[in-house]
């Protein structure tokens, strides 16, 4: 899917750095209420690997701006795995990064701090990256990469789709129940346990009290 954006290969990783730190930069500048968190991420730094495109940026935050570098001399706090699809949906259809994260499309690893952070300032900016690459770059490119990543979104969501439908098929032939018939099972299960452990307490119970019973008798 990520054929889609394959003319970015064409431009070097040092040039689409220089977009998303000036597109960043523009950004966080108009917005004081930020600066908190962007503190937060103060000397911090971020390894993104986009991995359909074979391609890493490094993002930094220094004196409250931040930055990102085609190339870094050092270790990351940080590392952020995508595909092209997932930092789409992160970006332009401003799906939520705990989802992202419980659905291993995003991948962070690395400083706890930082990533927790890092997520909170993902939810107070929701940057519209449309918006601020035609303001920044120009009516026509903006269009252009927006129309590319909601197309993409679009395909990432009905591969998803298609995939889950062949593996719910291949579940049914093979005669492995689906997942409503699995939670009734499971609750069968569950009420089986509970009764046979009241029926164990009540033998257990029995069994004391026909213990006790002939010594009551022979104490009289």
């Amino acid at each position: 899917m990520s054929l889609m954006f394959l003319s970015l290969r064409l431009i070097p990783v040092p040039v689409q750095a220089v977009v998303l730190s000036t597109v960043l930069d523009l950004f966080f500048s108009r917005d004081d209420s930020l600066t908190p968190l962007l503190k937060g991420l103060e000397g911090r730094v971020f390894r993104i690997y986009v991995r359909d495109m074979n391609t890493i940026f490094y993002m930094g935050f220094r004196a409250g701006r931040p930055w990102v570098h085609a190339s870094f001399d050092g270790d990351a706090d940080v590392r952020i795995d995508a595909t092209t699809a997932g930092f789409s949906r992160l970006c332009f259809a401003h799906e939520d990064p705990d989802d992202l994260i419980f659905q291993q499309v995003l991948k962070l690893s690395g400083d706890s701090e930082a990533m927790l952070y890092f997520k909170k300032l993902l939810l107070a900016a929701d940057i519209d990256w449309e918006r601020e690459l035609r303001a920044g770059f120009g009516e026509y490119f903006g269009r252009r990469v927006a129309r590319a990543a909601k197309v993409l979104i679009a395909a990432d969501a009905k591969v998803s789709s298609a995939s889950h439908e062949t593996v719910r098929r291949c579940l049914k032939q093979m005669g492995i129940p689906d997942r409503k018939r699995f939670e009734a099972w499971l609750v069968g299960v569950e009420d089986m346990s509970h009764k046979t452990s009241c029926m164990k307490a009540r033998m257990t119970r029995l069994e004391q009290a026909v213990q006790t019973r002939p010594s009551a008798v022979k104490s009289t």
